[in-house]
């Protein structure tokens, strides 16, 4: 029998070479490929002569991403937006510089490795939440501001071994501004010269300076003071070496891998903490059970890396609340880079693969009630069975997110420490809207009511 073609697959109409729908994606992504959705598991779709293909089944998406995984490539927009950002890093270096990049951080983010951190992290966060000051009768507090400064502080600490300061507001609102620059720029075919008066360039201009100025001068100091043997992130990028070469990262090198831990590192998380705090303040039967699981097992102490495992509850809920609002919520866009077969199509080289976790972590068929907010999916012995593919917060195949070991430990500490302090209620009652950037973050800040406990 012969294989079905990309041609054959079902797909909506396009005018004007796609260009009225490219313009949809950058007013509302998701939307659009919510629209894709209702077509099929295999959807095609036609923009600007590129041949693109949505994936809404676990099993195909396996298929295409680890079984076919030496067939892909990043969609190249992305990583060139990403690289005026972040450089030549692991996010978007491809083959053997990849490689090699990949090979040589992997030791740095083993569980292991990542639960020495966990003083660091416990260190910011207790400072961090010592800082807020609600009393028994309780008060509004903005929980964007709060879960940035707090995530990252711990970065800070983690890759410099400093306190962020008082740089947190500025530093954070500068990766927001590139964060929204990148999502607007990556709909054109190429990126303008920042030094143009257009819209938005000089607020680019602004917050890449502000980063630039912040962590040159974290590894400049690193240089001058001769202390090369700490064990922060920054001390273990200096001191690894190739396996196969024995070389060490470049300077270059060494400075792209923090912006990208800096940036990706503090944001991914605080969005994450930031969903699954306002799920915990609208659920207060389930953030009780869960306070419960936390006083019980700490006893009011502050929480180890050994912890982590011992508070299910806690870790169920962090994880259903990435599943309702997954970090990264679409946009993983790959390149066959020759023909491959799946689910019985025939897709040919070129085709771009488009997978969106958003609709994956939201499907009725592998998610029973799953608009619905259920921790008890991701229980030890839940009766649910999760397939293979339908729920990847941090992405699938040999590019999974190299840092989630260290995401998790993070956001589990953070969160058992806020529950220990606080109790949270909502401000309001409309539940906050998601916003696509890089990551999905609510469309307005997010306050909660903290009560002190």
């Amino acid at each position: 029998m012969t294989a079905l073609t990309w041609n054959d697959l079902p797909s909506r109409p396009t005018r004007w070479w796609g260009f009225p729908v490219l313009m949809a994606m950058r007013r509302d992504y998701l939307a659009v490929i919510t629209a894709q959705r209702s077509l099929g598991d295999l959807v095609a779709q036609r923009i600007l002569g590129e041949r693109g293909v949505d994936v809404f089944d676990p099993e195909l998406l396996r298929a295409i991403m680890v079984d076919h995984a030496d067939a892909l490539v990043r969609w190249q927009r992305g990583p060139e937006v990403f690289a005026e950002l972040m450089g030549q890093s692991v996010l978007v270096t491809e083959g053997a510089t990849w490689q090699r990049q990949r090979r040589m951080l992997m030791p740095a983010f083993t569980p292991k490795r990542v639960a020495g951190y966990a003083t660091l992290m416990t260190e910011a966060a207790v400072q961090g939440l010592d800082a807020v000051k609600v009393d028994k009768a309780g008060g509004e507090v903005a929980m964007d501001a709060l879960f940035s400064h707090l995530t990252m502080d711990v970065i800070s600490r983690t890759l410099f071994s400093t306190p962020i300061g008082n740089d947190t507001a500025a530093a954070a609102n500068a990766v927001q501004v590139l964060s929204e620059t990148a999502l607007a720029e990556m709909f054109w075919p190429f990126t303008l010269p920042d030094w143009l008066p257009l819209p938005g360039k000089a607020a680019k201009r602004r917050a890449g300076k502000l980063l630039h100025g912040l962590l040159t001068g974290h590894i400049d100091a690193r240089q001058s003071s001769g202390d090369e043997g700490r064990t922060d992130l920054l001390g273990m990028l200096k001191a690894l070496r190739d396996d196969t070469t024995g070389e060490a990262l470049s300077p270059r090198e060494v400075y792209d891998q923090c912006m990208v831990s800096f940036q990706a590192g503090h944001e991914t998380s605080a969005t994450a903490l930031l969903w699954w705090s306002w799920l915990l303040a609208a659920h207060p039967d389930i953030q009780a059970r869960v306070r419960a699981e936390v006083d019980t097992v700490l006893a009011g102490r502050v929480p180890t890396a050994d912890d982590a495992g011992a508070l299910p509850l806690l870790s169920a809920t962090l994880k259903e609340a990435m599943r309702l609002y997954p970090p990264v919520a679409a946009m993983l866009t790959r390149r066959l880079t020759r023909d491959i077969t799946v689910g019985g199509v025939r897709l040919p080289a070129r085709t771009l693969v488009r997978v969106t976790p958003w609709l994956l972590h939201r499907d009725p068929r592998w998610w029973p009630d799953a608009q619905a907010f259920k921790p008890e999916r991701f229980l030890p012995g839940s009766a649910h069975e999760i397939p293979r593919g339908a729920y990847i917060p941090f992405g699938l195949g040999p590019r999974v997110c190299l840092g989630q070991h260290f995401a998790v430990l993070e956001m589990t500490l953070i969160a058992a420490l806020l529950l220990q302090r606080f109790e949270l209620s909502p401000v309001g009652t409309e539940a906050p809207r998601p916003r696509m950037a890089v990551t999905l973050r609510p469309d307005a800040p997010l306050k909660l009511k903290l009560v002190q406990r």
